[in-house]
């Protein structure tokens, strides 16, 4: 302690130019903690060109006349600081949320009833389709024999029904001279009704594998663009496999979950404003429909905005910024973020009357965009210290050096 005690003057002596140049309530934490307990050699002064290196200049000005450490007694010679008038801007709460951007309509074209191996994709991500138009083709060659084998079995089926129906036609002519008897005429009937049974069961057959082989051409089902291919020649692919993704985005619909308590001001017809970080546009639209009921797990609200995209200029699947004002704008006083410090809901100022700094605390209304709002009680005109505060305490004199700043 004595070696340390020792060094203390001589400290203060090196730092006391350091410390005029710049200084914030970093520097004289470090400063009060270097003069009270010394430093080891050659690190104290390391720290505090380091902090002056990425620091900005305050502008304060008479550091030196400020206070002596050995007193620690006030001075009467006022101190320098930046000094910015208050604003008088009305406040109004804002919510943001974070949404997406999705198609129109999307659809991932794949076989729904056959497993076959691709043989052909014919379109690349970005192509623009028509509706109808071929996407791909698969290998179906079992499916459509099969089609034609039952095809050809209803074919001799129907003329099996054909003669049975004209057997039976004669038989029931011969019945009123008493050539047969009437149960040889109703099993004549029955064999014919059996031969029309069994056409329509191959006939049902037939229309089922025609379906299959259809399936092996895969069409774009509406018009749009190629956003994914998942496929190539080669593939095998079964029910559900996803070839070729096809969007809609002629219009895009932004949607986004909202909490449950912000409910009433997401309400249809609401103007939103909107980012889209993909493109950095922004806009403004309306909410197109909001869901009735919270999802169950997360207790939020789903909301859309319907959004005309004739140009196709807004990528789908991608993030949008929303936000939109709620309440009613209420009279603040706008000061900037550096000037005051927070604690309990209260932000705490100095503000400069007649050369001297005063702490005044007042109710903090919000922050946006770098600057408080406050309740309009702290007068808008009125100075407040933005540079060198951390230097100052109530009833300390100052000279204020006027700076330009808008809220």
């Amino acid at each position: 302690m004595r070696a340390r005690e020792r060094e203390q003057p001589a400290l203060a002596v090196d730092m006391r130019d350091d410390l005029a140049m710049a200084y914030d309530d970093r520097r004289r934490g470090m400063w009060q903690l270097l003069a009270q307990y010394g430093r080891p050699a050659g690190v104290g002064r390391i720290a505090l060109f380091a902090m002056h290196d990425v620091g900005r200049d305050h502008r304060v000005a008479g550091l030196q006349q400020r206070r002596q450490r050995s007193g620690d007694a006030k001075t009467d010679d006022p101190l320098g600081a930046g000094a910015d008038r208050f604003f008088d801007a009305p406040f109004q709460q804002r919510r943001r949320y974070v949404g997406t951007v999705e198609p129109w309509l999307a659809a991932k074209i794949g076989p729904q009833m056959v497993s076959a191996y691709v043989d052909t994709v014919l379109v690349r991500p970005g192509a623009v389709v028509k509706r109808g138009e071929v996407i791909a083709t698969l290998d179906c060659r079992s499916s459509s024999a099969s089609n034609q084998a039952i095809s050809a079995q209803a074919r001799a089926l129907e003329a099996m029904r054909t003669a049975s129906a004209a057997e039976a036609g004669r038989v029931q002519s011969l019945l009123g001279g008493n050539y047969v008897s009437q149960n040889e005429v109703d099993l004549k009937n029955a064999d014919a009704a059996s031969k029309a049974a069994q056409v329509s069961a191959l006939q049902a057959q037939m229309v089922n594998s025609s379906l299959q082989v259809n399936d092996c051409v895969l069409r774009s089902p509406f018009d749009g663009e190629v956003a994914e291919r998942t496929g190539d020649p080669g593939m095998f692919a079964r029910p559900g496999t996803s070839i070729v993704s096809i969007v809609d985005r002629h219009i895009v619909r932004i949607t986004a979950d909202v909490p449950e308590d912000d409910f009433a001001n997401v309400s249809p017809e609401t103007e939103v404003t909107i980012h889209l970080l993909a493109n950095g546009k922004d806009f403004k639209a309306k909410i197109s429909r909001r869901a009735p009921s919270a999802d169950a797990d997360t207790r939020t609200v789903h909301i859309e905005l319907d959004v005309d995209d004739p140009q196709r200029e807004i990528p789908v699947r991608t993030t949008a910024e929303l936000s939109l004002d709620v309440g009613k704008a209420e009279p603040a006083t706008a000061i900037p973020l550096v000037a005051a410090t927070v604690h309990g809901g209260k932000a705490a100022v100095f503000v400069v009357e007649n050369g001297t700094a005063h702490v005044v605390r007042s109710k903090l209304l919000g922050e946006r965009m770098g600057t408080f709002y406050v309740d309009p009680a702290l007068k808008p005109g009125s100075e407040v210290v933005t540079e060198g505060r951390g230097l100052l305490e109530d009833g300390d004199a100052v000279t204020a050096k006027d700076e330009t700043w808008k809220p």
